[in-house]
């Protein structure tokens, strides 16, 4: 087996026995949480798979799928197993963009403005049914999901580490909801989909919510200190030349694509190493495989891709585009 290098000068002086424990402690709090959030979400391993994985890649999660099927009780989950800061927002139509950055209010006493920080300042933002506000309010996060951080009134505020923007939203056909801008998609990690519990899963869930919210009984299981040392554990996890030319050849084919109106960008090429490093490090490694890219792809790619009119009148799938540009993408030999 090739020895592997580090991404980072720095990491090259790290100890493999330190690295091999770090790894180690990413599979342990990531069994936690999943143990966790499994009380909760019946019968969704992948799903749940997904959102720890988003989490420790340092990104951002969308939840889309029809009402009632347990988006908001996912990001609710997640949120109650760390012991962090956690703030919800409700998106409707009156919803204000200072809601959620925050305002500068005037103090009569001291003859100052003073900001007053906006609902964005947490650990673990749920914002709950995003399209339901205007595009303008949508756009109030686009600065905090991209560089953790706020600009009111020309002053700078820094967001808390880790911060994660868990989102939901209901499909565009039902009725009330604007489409999230391309820019405002783009900043999402990953986007995953609930779908109905199974019959057994579905059972179960009827046993235990159907008096007390399993939510109640949940208990953190880390701290938002250990998730963010975790998150810099997993950028240290080796990406090598040839896997950052397949990603790279990944995101070119997509743009090339005649049934795709709108490819990858560069940044869900960042995206792509982040979560599939965060994969590779969840399986026991500390070197990410052209297979971790596999796995990741649908989910970091499906809400980035916008069809040709083409497509879509032949009832095309983002899913269905993804796995043909995973076919047809060679996959690099030496990829360590």
């Amino acid at each position: 087996m090739a020895q592997t290098s580090t991404s980072s000068a720095t990491d090259q002086h790290v100890d493999p026995a330190d690295r091999t424990g770090a790894i180690d402690e990413v599979r342990a709090v990531a069994g936690r949480l999943t143990r966790a959030m499994e009380t909760v979400i019946e019968g969704k391993p992948a799903v749940i798979r997904t959102t720890i994985t988003a989490l420790l890649a340092g990104g951002h999660l969308l939840i889309e799928d029809v009402p009632g099927v347990g988006k908001t009780m996912l990001a609710k989950a997640l949120a109650k197993s760390v012991a962090c800061s956690v703030r919800r927002i409700q998106f409707t139509p009156d919803l204000l963009p200072s809601d959620i950055t925050g305002v500068s209010v005037f103090n009569p006493e001291t003859r100052h403005f003073e900001f007053r920080p906006g609902a964005v300042f947490a650990h673990v933002v749920v914002c709950d049914e995003i399209n339901r506000a205007s595009p303008k309010v949508q756009s109030a996060l686009l600065e905090s999901m991209e560089e953790g951080q706020v600009t009111v009134d020309g002053q700078t505020y820094l967001l808390p580490q880790p911060f994660i923007v868990m989102a939901t939203q209901n499909p565009l056909e039902m009725e009330g909801t604007y489409p999230l801008p391309e820019a405002q998609r783009d900043r999402f990690l990953a986007r995953i989909a609930m779908g109905y519990p199974d019959p057994s899963a579905e059972i179960a869930m009827l046993d235990n919510h159907s008096g007390r919210s399993p939510l109640d009984d949940l208990e953190p299981v880390t701290d938002a200190t250990t998730i963010a040392r975790l998150v810099h554990v997993v950028q240290g996890v080796y990406a090598s030349p040839a896997l950052r030319h397949y990603v790279v050849d990944l995101v070119t084919a997509s743009r090339v694509d005649r049934s795709l109106r709108l490819g990858a960008s560069p940044r869900a090429a960042i995206h792509l190493v982040r979560a599939a490093r965060a994969h590779a490090a969840l399986e026991g490694r500390d070197y990410a495989l052209p297979e971790d890219i596999r796995r990741v792809a649908h989910a970091v790619l499906r809400h980035r891709l916008v069809l040709s009119p083409d497509a879509l009148l032949a009832r095309r799938t983002p899913d269905e585009i993804i796995t043909e540009l995973l076919q047809t993408t060679p996959i690099p030999a030496a990829s360590r």
